[in-house]
């Protein structure tokens, strides 16, 4: 039985908690306070809910973050530095190169591992062998609906209430995506991260009024050729932001650290 901490109690990690493989044994949730009670009583004192990692705590097989950009600051550098695995959804957290560098140092130092997910997106093995020769270009675009962008960054470029067509209302760099749109723009990172880096990835981020659908598509050309990848993928309905696909690319890390598979 491999053991789990879980970073996060919110839509992602509802999920991810509902769909763990028998073979996990959730032990720690890190998540504020007011949640400590409710963790305690809906695990029966089988969950150890924390808000810090202190040194009581028994070494987990997998750390997984499903809480944002400010919880993989927050709590990355720590669990790096125990030597532990450290597998992150919040990958726009990785656009800010110094804490990057740091993470990367920290793995070498302490023998460690951080895992960047997949994901809402898929196809990424691709990219990762075009990367082997010459890429000249990879472009990602984001399509959500009017409600999946409300209540976040993009209401600063567009008005939701007032869309009535297709409107890209973002175009730049992934390092840009993702620092300006912490809680839309993972998937613009991870492609990054894949490919040709932050800075010569282009992004662009689109509102769709006819979609219910969390759209991505990858384009890549280089020496290999060209192809491109689109994703529909169903939100989650709990928090329509965050693809159902990202969340699965959780639970499957979950299972492949349970049967000790190659990661």
């Amino acid at each position: 039985m491999k053991t789990l901490m879980l970073i996060g109690y919110g839509a992602m990690a509802q999920e991810v908690i509902t769909r763990l493989p028998d073979e996990i044994a959730l032990r720690y949730i890190i998540a504020r306070p007011h949640h400590h009670q409710a963790i305690l009583e809906r695990f029966k004192g089988a969950v150890t809910p924390i808000d810090s990692l202190d040194n009581n705590i028994v070494p987990p097989d997998l750390v997984l973050e499903c809480a944002g950009h400010q919880a993989v600051k927050q709590y990355a550098p720590t669990v790096l530095e125990r030597g532990w695995t450290l597998a992150i959804i919040s990958t726009g957290a990785l656009a800010d190169t110094d804490f990057e560098q740091h993470l990367v140092a920290l793995t070498q130092r302490h023998h460690s591992q951080l895992i960047p997910l997949t994901g809402a997106v898929a196809g990424l093995d691709g990219l990762r062998a075009a990367k082997e020769a010459n890429i000249t270009q990879v472009t990602y675009q984001s399509r959500k609906s009017p409600s999946s962008w409300r209540n976040g960054a993009a209401e600063r470029y567009v008005d939701l209430s007032q869309v009535t067509q297709p409107t890209v209302f973002f175009s730049g760099s992934a390092r840009e995506a993702a620092l300006n749109f912490p809680a839309n723009a993972n998937v613009a990172a991870t492609v990054a991260l894949c490919g040709i880096g932050m800075d010569a990835t282009q992004v662009q981020l689109v509102v769709d009024p006819n979609t219910t659908h969390n759209s991505h598509r990858i384009d890549v050309t280089g020496d290999f050729g060209h192809f491109y990848i689109e994703l529909n993928g169903n939100p989650l309905p709990s928090n329509p932001k965050t693809s159902m696909l990202a969340a699965l690319s959780a639970v499957e890390i979950c299972r492949r650290i349970a049967g000790q598979q190659a990661i």
